[in-house]
């Protein structure tokens, strides 16, 4: 998770920021304070917790309210005084019932959806349970069943372009990324690689 050791918490009198950030998201939901005995108890319990420098004692996120921030991974920044703990909120984080300190919405971009869709894809080929996931079917298939797959939803989306129902011409959009991203997953490809070579091929 994180080597406790490494961090500073000299600089702030025995404290160091903790920033909170969805790790769906990346949305910033939070900042508070984490003394050494703190940051032991996020690590033991995989709920972040603080130092409160108003009461004087150690407090975790959700403890009156249940909505707990459970934690993914932390990461140390460069000066080792300030810690990133990437974390899953389990409802809003704010005390005023706003999902963020700064009363943001915490919601997902078109970018993050497709990040985490292309996650469960990767959970799926990992279990390889065909019975109960399709995905895993898919896969357990081989790469020949995927790439006929992609063919075919391309083939039912080109049908569609062509006519005037942009409701089913997007559903069979969706069901050509969707496969497009299995296909990517069986040839240990990722999204971000494609967006490389895209980028590597613009031009301003």
């Amino acid at each position: 998770m994180i080597d406790i050791s490494k961090i500073d918490f000299n600089k702030g009198n025995g404290l160091v920021p903790v920033v909170a950030q969805d790790v769906d998201t990346r949305q910033i939901l939070m900042l508070g304070y984490a003394n050494e005995e703190a940051m032991r108890i996020t690590i033991e319990t995989n709920k972040l917790t603080f130092y409160s420098r108003s009461k004087n004692r150690l407090w975790t996120k959700g403890e009156e309210s249940g909505n707990f921030l459970l934690v993914q991974s932390m990461a140390l920044d460069c000066d080792q005084d300030t810690v990133l703990a990437l974390v899953h909120p389990h409802g809003p984080v704010c005390h005023t019932g706003d999902d963020t300190c700064w009363g943001q919405k915490n919601e997902s971009s078109n970018l993050s959806f497709l990040q985490s869709l292309e996650a469960t894809i990767v959970l799926r080929k990992s279990k390889g349970d065909a019975q109960r996931s399709y995905v895993a079917d898919l896969f357990a298939k081989g790469i020949n069943k995927i790439a006929q797959k992609v063919g075919e939803e391309a083939v039912e989306l080109v049908i569609e372009a062509k006519d005037d129902n942009k409701d089913l011409f997007l559903g069979e959009a969706a069901d050509l990324l969707f496969h497009y991203l299995i296909l990517l997953q069986a040839k240990d490809c990722k999204l971000e690689d494609v967006v490389g070579v895209l980028k590597g091929r613009h031009k301003e």
